[in-house]
């Protein structure tokens, strides 16, 4: 049976285990850190994604991977509290990726392009960090830096993220050129020649 919360600390950073986190689900819902020897909650599950510490959530039963599972209640917590990122218009629209040809070319993308944002957010960030301390990640914080800033600064720094994101763009088009070809490429007529 394992233990509470209280009954043993999380070790030391020096002692801790390579490899992911491992975190059990029980059947009543429960998260169970093996590595803690306790019990967890959802929002600490959270901080261990914005510490971008690595974990995987197994079934405690099955061993089966829960990990996007946990990760999409995190989104879904978020999503019904405080400002979501999501709109119903934009939800629908993912909705619709799924089944459709495009569904793994969409995913890689979208995925791509939120790394490339998150990299441009970080290089943002170091100097309001230096401005305003290490806690300059809150919402107040990356408003009040961004409002003191040259749009001529802003204006660079947005055109290298939307580079980037044609780039990706580009990169996604040409691996949809690329398997259209292998797909149809025996049927008569295909590809179209363009005069």
């Amino acid at each position: 049976m394992p233990r509470s919360r209280r009954a043993n600390p999380a070790p030391a950073p020096e002692e801790r285990p390579a490899g992911p986190r491992v975190l059990k689900k029980y059947p009543n819902r429960r998260l169970y850190d093996t590595r803690t020897s306790s019990y967890i909650t959802l929002a600490e599950v959270k901080h261990m994604v914005l510490d971008a510490e690595p974990f995987e959530v197994r079934d405690a039963k099955t061993g089966d991977d829960l990990t996007r599972s946990i990760l999409l209640q995190i989104i879904l917590e978020e999503e019904t509290g405080g400002a979501p990122i999501f709109s119903s218009q934009m939800l629908s629209q993912l909705i619709r990726l799924y089944g459709h040809a495009m569904q793994g070319v969409m995913g890689a993308y979208l995925e791509k392009n939120l790394q490339t944002f998150v990299e441009l957010q970080a290089r943002m960030m170091e100097p309001a960090k230096s401005l305003y301390g290490a806690p300059a990640a809150s919402a107040e914080a990356w408003t009040q830096w961004l409002q003191g800033q040259s749009p001529a600064l802003m204006q660079n720094l947005m055109g290298v993220y939307v580079d980037q994101s044609k780039q990706l763009f580009a990169q996604m088009q040409e691996q949809l050129q690329k398997n259209s070809a292998g797909l149809f490429g025996a049927v008569p007529g295909f590809p179209p020649k363009h005069d």
